[in-house]
Order: structure tokens, then C-alpha cells, then sequence
């Protein structure tokens, strides 16, 4: 435990068996309590490779979706008593060696939950984030702060820390199956009042680093956007979303 605090690592899983290993050996244990993979029905070795580690693994019996991975990465991560859940992806392409920044950073009280930005070092180019990318990253990172009314140097990271209270008192259950999960949770962060720290994170991007294709990727950025027009109808209270309603503390 860290200050008291279990510390909990999610690692939503899906074809990672060239990668979970070398993921795995990068977490700093000291920073962890415990260690969960859910498989998303590989059709890899992803599960025997996980086991043969030691890793805690839940598998679905069938393809849920990114977002329907997390949903099972929290639901267990709220029922086994964790106090910091960070959620970090096995295809290495986000360093492990962040995670005692990120619990450092919720430990103080200051934050509620953490991003790892590919943004904020000014690198994300030079470390292989393909130009389309990049630009499509920026340009809707700036839509969304300003419907959103926050300042974030990006939205779309897959390494993120989250404290015990926020997933908790959020329906994350009730958000996407599907790649827009992760905006929808920070509108939703965002519209409960929580406070949001970032840092700065390397990436790698290699041929074995998950990736969505063009054609997904024009379909999660319409997606974002139309989480933060709600998120903003909402703030009008022009309508009600049954995905900004919270659960009691």
C-alpha cells in the first residue's frame, strides 16, 4: 500500500500477447497493490501469456468492446476495495514507470484524477503519433475544451488515473461500449466538479501498439463531439442525460 492507499493496475487487454509481458515487468510493484488484466476475447495468447505471469485475469466471453473492457476494469476495481484505479494499456506504447508520479499526484488531494498527456512534452510527432493524428487530436482538444470549459492539452490519452470517489460516484456503466467511453468519463469528471491533473508522457508507437483505423477514428472524434455538445446542452439544462446524473457518496 501507498500511504494507506491500495493502488490498484487495470489493464483492459485485447490481442496483447507480444506485449503484456514486456508491459507487465515495466510496473513499478513497489506503486502496486495488485495488478488486473481483462481479456476481450484475444484470439492470441494473451490469456496463457498473462497466467504464466501471475497476473489476476478475468476474461469475457465474448468481444465487449474498449469501452465495455474498462467498465469490467472499474466495476472490480470499486468491488475489491481500491482506492486509486489507474488504467494502463498493455500494448507498452505508454511507459509503466509513470504510475508513481500519477498516485503520487492523487495522494496529495489536490487531484481526483490524473491524465498522461502525448501532448504536453511537445514530442508527440517526433516520437511516431501519425500527422493526421495529431491534427485531429489537437483540433478537436480545442472544440472540446471550449464546450467542455476546461483547459486539457488532450482527451484522448489511454493512460489514466482515477481516485476510488470519482468511479464510484460516476455511471460509467451506462457510457459507450465502444472507443467514446473514455470521453464520456471526463465529461463526466469534468461535469461533477473533479479536479483533473495531467503530466507529461514518452509513447512509442511500433507495430505492435493497438491502433484504431481512419475510418473508426472519424467515427470516435463525431462521437466526441457529440459528448461535449451534451455535456454543454446539459450545463444549459436545455436537457437532462440520464449520463450526468451521479450516484450518491
Amino acid at each position: 500500500m501507498s500511504r494507506n492507499k491500495r493502488v490498484l493496475i487495470v489493464l483492459p487487454a485485447y490481442n496483447a500477447a507480444k506485449t503484456i509481458e514486456r508491459t507487465y515487468k515495466a510496473i513499478p510493484m513497489d506503486y502496486a497493490d495488485d495488478v488486473l488484466l481483462v481479456d476481450d476475447k484475444s484470439s492470441d495468447e494473451t490469456v496463457r501469456i498473462a497466467r504464466e505471469l501471475g497476473i489476476k485475469t478475468i476474461l469475457h466471453d465474448k468481444n465487449r468492446g474498449y469501452g465495455g473492457n474498462q467498465k469490467t476494469c472499474y466495476k472490480y476495481g470499486i468491488e475489491t476495495g481500491a482506492d486509486i484505479i489507474i488504467m494502463l494499456h498493455p500494448d507498452y506504447q505508454y511507459t509503466p514507470k509513470l504510475i508513481p508520479v500519477m498516485v503520487e499526484m492523487l495522494l496529495t488531494g489536490e487531484f481526483n484524477a490524473v491524465f498522461a498527456s502525448r501532448i504536453l512534452g511537445g514530442k508527440a510527432l517526433k516520437q511516431g503519433m501519425p500527422i493526421y493524428k495529431y491534427f485531429s487530436n489537437r483540433l478537436l482538444t480545442f472544440i472540446q475544451n471550449i464546450l467542455l470549459g476546461a483547459k486539457l492539452s488532450e482527451y484522448h490519452t489511454g493512460y489514466r488515473a482515477y481516485t476510488k470517489e470519482v468511479l464510484s460516484s460516476i455511471p460509467f456503466e451506462l457510457n459507450s461500449d465502444g472507443f467514446v467511453f473514455d470521453n464520456e468519463l471526463i465529461a463526466q469528471v469534468l461535469y461533477k466538479g473533479y479536479s483533473v491533473g495531467e503530466i507529461t508522457c514518452p509513447t512509442k508507437y511500433e507495430t505492435d501498439s493497438s491502433s484504431i483505423n481512419f475510418l473508426n477514428s472519424v467515427k470516435y472524434g463525431l462521437g466526441c463531439l457529440k459528448v461535449s455538445l451534451l455535456y454543454r446542452l446539459n450545463k444549459l439544462k436545455i436537457i437532462h442525460s440520464a449520463l450526468f446524473r451521479f450516484n450518491e457518496k
